[in-house]
């Protein structure tokens, strides 16, 4: 297989571990303090953003407002034997969705994906956060790792 067909079949499999999932460890730091969060996801069409919805009054959402970078990771440990687990590691940054279009189009994804979070996304405090994708770091196993810048 020449590097740019490994690239595309390594580009679909991690598609393939977004869709797959429905949680993942949401990580942002204020100061010097990281801070994780589990979170519940959804995703774009072509996995380029993913959004999460949180309220207003959390650690999370406050560290995002002070710094925009994050890193998300999502894995396969529940569907297999440990060695062979696929961790995907996701560097992103918090974008606001300013279009009211927009969130309504994230909010029915979110809803769709997953319904029995639509008490919690219809709340006064919710907040949707888009997380647009910079890179992604699979690794297969113990040893073996792929990276993908997707945007600088």
């Amino acid at each position: 297989m020449n590097h740019a067909s490994e690239g595309k079949h390594v580009l679909k499999v991690i598609k393939g571990l977004v869709r797959g999932n429905q949680i993942c460890v949401l990580s942002t730091i204020a100061g010097d303090r990281p801070y994780c969060s589990l979170m519940r996801y959804s995703f774009n069409d072509e996995c380029t953003e993913i959004y999460l919805v949180t309220h207003r009054n959390t650690t999370k959402y406050r560290n995002l407002l002070v710094n925009p970078q994050v890193s998300l990771l999502m894995d396969t440990r529940e569907r297999g034997i440990i060695s062979e687990v696929q961790a995907l590691t996701i560097e992103g940054r918090y974008v606001p969705i300013d279009s009211k279009a927009t969130q309504n189009d994230v909010c029915k994804r979110f809803i769709d994906q997953h319904p029995d979070l639509e008490t919690f996304l219809n709340h006064p405090d919710a907040e949707l956060m888009r997380i647009e994708i910079h890179s992604f770091l699979l690794l297969n196993g113990l040893q073996e790792a792929h990276h993908i810048r997707i945007k600088s």
